[in-house]
């Protein structure tokens, strides 16, 4: 073998050492990322709490009746053109809301399940995009004096990849995060 061929060789050789390191280290962080994972909650809870002057029935109105939600929820300015289909009941129970949107919203169905007026209202909801999940809402109203305190809850099982998801995001700061700009948007519009 010549000089250039046995310079090639070391040279090939160092390069598979390279990448056998690399794809070892690879492996090595996704087995940290599952077992991290694996380490993570079956359910998810996320809620927040807000004080709004206004009688529990004005709260519960705008809560019960998905035509009122562009007016509080954080959800419908995301996408502009997202879709919106309203059917079943009215309002209140067996009322139905589905959407179909962009990236910030994806797609999914909300079915309110209970309607105990002007106390709770429980939601099933259900996300289809960018990951399906299947989760209850609920939304209690509490008398205070003159003042409403009103507690939206998200809970439900976790599944692997959001499971995943949560090594790297904190999903009660993400998701709370719009509940309480859903929740200052609800005071906002009821205390009007």
């Amino acid at each position: 073998m010549d000089a250039a061929g046995a310079e090639f060789q070391a040279g090939s050789t160092v390069l598979k050492t390279i990448l056998i390191l690399i794809l070892a280290v690879l492996i090595v962080a996704l087995l940290g990322v599952v077992g991290l994972a694996a380490t993570k909650p079956d359910s998810i809870k996320v809620q927040r709490s807000i004080v709004i002057k206004a009688a529990p029935d004005r709260i519960f109105t705008l809560i019960n009746d998905f035509k009122a939600w562009p007016q509080w929820s954080p959800y419908e300015t995301k996408d502009p053109n997202m879709q919106r289909t309203l059917s079943g009941a009215d309002q209140g129970k067996g009322a139905i809301y589905a959407w179909n949107g962009n990236r910030n919203v994806g797609a999914g169905r909300m079915e309110i399940l209970e309607s105990t007026a002007p106390t709770k209202i429980a939601i099933k909801l259900d996300f289809m995009k960018p990951i399906e999940g299947h989760n209850i809402a609920t939304f209690t109203m509490v008398p205070n004096g003159e003042a409403t305190e009103v507690t939206w809850t998200m809970e439900g099982p976790a599944p692997f990849i959001g499971k995943v998801m949560g090594v790297f995001f904190d999903l009660d700061k993400m998701i709370g995060s719009d509940f309480d700009a859903g929740l200052a948007n609800l005071k906002r519009v009821s205390e009007q």
